[in-house]
């Protein structure tokens, strides 16, 4: 179970390779940096993710995209300073309807228990008190191996922690807390703002503001100041998933970018520790 002199171990599960790099980079990174171990779990390989930048989509590039794909993972995480990443060994699930979908190797037609007892298995080697995942509202944007991920993670926590499931997969290992990400509503109000300030067209339409605000949902918000140029790197390094002329991730400079919301948000959705909610600390109480 776990243990006060267990080394710290920060983990998350996220989809596909860029979304390690668009949600939580910075505060991977800074824990990285004070000496936290950090791991990734990428449930798939990306094969059905699109080029959306133009100069890199090319038969060359689309004949290799899943090792391409991995080639910009293995380069974000060395950016944002993952200590491992571990492939959970499914196929990307793409959009309902596509025949990616109703591939039986995908990440959403995969059997429950035998993702699940993946993920516990490699909650029990690494040991970390700390989780990031996503959260159970995902309206905004309900790609089927966002919401796996989500299913797939908040069941291993647990499973993970009970002698009785899996035994082969290691001794049983307790998370103590467990974050959501969330994207902050005033993240985007502020963007939009400087997009007005410098004269430029706003990329954040008018449905972006009639999407439910999850604001009221942060219980932990971290400081990431001066670390945007982690972010803009590990977002970079994925070059066939992000078009460097894209207003919505670069259409405003650096220097601006860094000043505007420099925290990353999370709801905090389980603790085994006591420790009060605002927190500015992922390992608060540990």
């Amino acid at each position: 179970m776990a243990s006060d002199d267990a080394p710290r171990c920060l983990l998350t599960v996220h989809a596909h390779p860029d979304d390690e790099a668009s949600k939580g980079a910075a505060t991977v990174h800074r824990y990285h940096r004070a000496g936290v171990r950090t791991v990734l779990v990428c449930c798939t390989g990306g094969e059905a993710g699109e080029i959306l930048n133009p100069a890199l989509d090319t038969e060359e590039v689309r004949a290799r995209l899943p090792e391409v794909r991995r080639e910009e993972l293995a380069a974000s995480a060395a950016v944002i300073g993952f200590d491992e990443v571990v492939m959970l060994g499914y196929r990307d699930s793409g959009m309902p309807g596509t025949p990616e979908n109703e591939d039986p190797a995908c990440f959403a037609r995969a059997p429950h228990q035998e993702a699940v007892g993946r993920l516990v298995e490699i909650l029990r080697r690494e040991r970390p008190q700390v989780v990031i995942t996503y959260g159970e509202d995902q309206s905004g944007y309900p790609h089927p191996d966002h919401l796996r991920v989500h299913d797939v993670t908040m069941a291993a926590i647990p499973a993970a922690a009970d002698p009785a499931f899996l035994p082969e997969a290691g001794p049983p290992w307790q998370v103590a807390k467990v974050y959501w990400s969330v994207w902050a509503r005033q993240r985007i109000v502020a963007q939009h703002e400087a997009f007005m300030a410098a004269g430029l067209e706003s990329p954040f339409s008018e449905e972006w503001f009639a999407r439910p605000s999850q604001d009221h949902r942060i219980t932990t918000s971290i400081d990431v100041a001066g670390l945007y140029p982690i972010r803009a790197g590990a977002l970079r390094a994925h070059a066939t998933q992000i078009d460097p002329a894209s207003p919505f991730w670069f259409g405003l400079p650096d220097e601006v970018m860094a000043g505007i919301h420099p925290y990353d948000d999370y709801e905090r959705a389980l603790s085994t520790v006591d420790a009060p909610t605002p927190e500015d600390d992922l390992f608060a109480g540990l």
